[in-house]
């Protein structure tokens, strides 16, 4: 039988020109994150399951790709249960395997410390458009700031390199999730069903506000509580201030402090900002994971139609692996969906190197060659991209493939 060509439903061959712009996309992230004080890292993309697994992951942890046992260690006719058989799970974002890293090398880094990871991870996930099973992401994360210097730095590094990378007229979504929380006491839900409610909460795009009070409703919640709770989100929708309605409607369930922080990282950002964007209060905004313990926030872009990108910070994870607590935030940007966007827009990566490609005939002499290469080398210490490669038959064909992909020059090499 013959092999299989195609790659993993779910995962994709790059192909030269996407690549090209991917190298200039990472490039222009890394270059001004760096900007921005932060020091590249790198994690292994394997964790063990039971990190993957401690119900901080929300939804994800139902996607983990999850690795076997082997040899002696997988003993299948004694297994009882899937985690009888496994031992390390693909990662599923670059947070957890972050905070793994800190709390094994804290002492050897500084504080606060201003990471910057990319690399691929892995979701078991239905592929859809900007939806892959094998995707990059690309994350900033300060740890041991407790204060909101980390969200004002985190928004303004991300959105000064998404406007870098030609984009306008975006959004940063915000919300806090002790504004979540109160919301949901205000409105008489009990704290145990907290999370089960945000769920539904995170499909107001999608269903509506009326959606989200039928289902809450026919999940067995209070009448009254559900009509408190979506007369709420009605409020900010038709106050001038969502901020100062929120303050009013919650006063005794939220603390000061918290609405306090949120006005700053706002005014902050909207006084310091270089990017083309509008910074929005969105009070439905849940993000996925429950880690997060403060502030999260979300690039919202027009041109896709959904996130491209998001975060927020996650105080009590790296206690879960030292057993104390570090303040942390984060926020990651939509690598593959930025890169969807820029290719369906017909990008081009700008002052490109002159690309030059010599062809050498077939039987060139061997003696000859290396003055060839000689040629080639300090046409690239000048600057150039040099291609050498053999003479093809259809030599028309091959400069013409060669002119498509942007080779400006072609040399040609014939033996004397």
């Amino acid at each position: 039988m013959a092999l299989s060509k195609k790659p993993v439903n779910g995962m994709k061959d790059i192909l030269p020109e996407e690549m090209e712009i991917r190298d200039y996309v990472q490039n222009v992230i890394k270059d001004t994150y760096r900007s921005f004080g932060f020091t590249p890292i790198e994690t292994p993309c394997m964790e063990n399951i039971s990190n993957l697994s401690n119900k901080q992951g929300g939804e994800n942890e139902k996607l983990i790709f999850k690795v076997l046992k082997r040899g002696e260690k997988l003993k299948l006719e004694t297994a009882k249960e899937e985690m009888d058989l496994v031992d390390f799970g693909m990662r599923y974002d670059l947070t957890v395997p972050l905070a793994r890293y800190y709390a094994n090398h804290s002492n050897e880094l500084p504080s606060p410390f201003k990471a910057l990871q990319i690399g691929n991870v892995w979701r078991a996930d239905r592929p859809q458009r900007g939806r892959y099973r094998q995707f990059m992401q690309c994350d900033i994360d300060i740890l041991g700031e407790p204060g909101n210097l980390a969200e004002i730095e985190l928004i303004l590094a991300t959105t000064t390199t998404i406007g870098r990378l030609g984009f306008k007229n975006f959004e940063i979504r915000m919300n806090d999730r002790r504004i979540l929380k109160a919301m949901a006491s205000y409105s008489g839900f009990p704290e145990e069903e907290f999370d089960k409610i945000f769920i539904i909460l995170d499909k107001m795009d999608k269903i509506g506000l009326d959606g989200v009070a039928g289902e809450l409703q026919k999940e067995g919640y209070d009448r009254e509580a559900v009509e408190k709770y979506t007369t709420l989100f009605a409020g900010v929708n038709e106050a001038k201030d969502g901020v100062s309605y929120i303050a009013d409607m919650l006063s005794g369930y939220l603390e000061e402090k918290a609405l306090v922080s949120f006005r700053e990282i706002v005014d902050a950002v909207e006084a310091t900002k270089t990017a083309d964007f509008k910074l929005i209060f969105d009070p439905t905004l849940v993000r996925g994971m429950s880690y997060y313990t403060g502030t999260i926030f979300e690039i919202a872009m027009p041109e896709f139609g959904g996130s491209c990108g998001g975060g927020g910070r996650y105080d009590k994870m790296v206690g879960k692996f030292t057993g104390n607590d570090v303040p942390a935030c984060g926020f990651s940007i939509g690598f593959e969906r930025i890169i969807l966007l820029l290719t369906e827009s017909g990008f081009q990566v700008p002052k490109k190197a002159e690309k030059v490609a010599y062809l050498i005939e077939k039987n060139y002499p061997g003696d000859k060659l290396a003055e060839v290469i000689a040629q080639a080398q300090e046409e690239r210490k000048a600057g150039a991209q040099v291609l050498v490669v053999r003479m093809n038959k259809n030599k028309k064909f091959q400069k013409d493939k060669l002119a498509a992909e942007g080779y400006t020059q072609v040399r040609e090499f014939f033996r004397k």
